[in-house]
């Protein structure tokens, strides 16, 4: 009978547990990813590498990073500005059945590589055009023509019509004082 007693009491037990609320509940730290080795490359070489996860180089280089994902920025002076974002990739290949370990992770791209375009200069400022004076010379004068017979002169135009006369009478002259 104590056997059958403790049974029911461990069926017990664990049952409670998996009912148990998420403010009891602990889950274990994560594991910080492992340290990759990042290469980073440009065209031109030598521009200033930044990542959104602290260290910087100079191409062509290369860092150990610690981290899931992240960004880096590309510079150099007279070159636009890039950045490339680098994200965790799972492996698609099964775990070794030799070893029995699993592929780990990899970041992609890896490596960086990015050509920079150069920045386009700015737009001239247009001078105004320069004052333009004529040069000074004999006036000109118009060719002559041969003479010709007088063209009789134009009809005159005819006068005006009169304005229509108004139905209303012309308004009386005011008082003189």
């Amino acid at each position: 009978m104590k056997r059958v007693v403790a049974i029911a009491f461990c069926g017990l037990s664990l049952g409670a547990c998996a009912g148990m609320p998420s403010w009891m509940q602990f889950e274990l730290p994560k594991a910080a990813p492992a340290a990759t080795t990042m290469q980073f490359e440009s065209e031109p070489a030598g521009a200033e590498v930044k990542t959104s996860v602290g260290p910087g180089c100079r191409t062509p280089c290369s860092l150990a990073i610690a981290a899931d994902e992240f960004t880096v920025t590309f510079s150099l002076n007279g070159y636009q500005s890039q950045t490339v974002p680098v994200r965790v990739v799972m492996p698609s290949e099964p775990a070794d059945p030799a070893t029995g370990a699993a592929p780990s992770p990899r970041l992609v791209p890896n490596p960086v590589y990015v050509e920079l375009q150069p920045v386009a200069p700015p737009p001239a400022a247009r001078k105004p055009p320069a004052k333009r004076t004529p040069a000074r010379s004999a006036p000109r004068q118009a060719p002559r023509q041969a003479p010709t017979a007088m063209a009789p002169a134009p009809a005159p135009a005819p006068a005006p019509a009169p304005a229509p006369a108004s139905p209303w009478p012309p308004p009386a002259p005011a008082p003189s004082r």
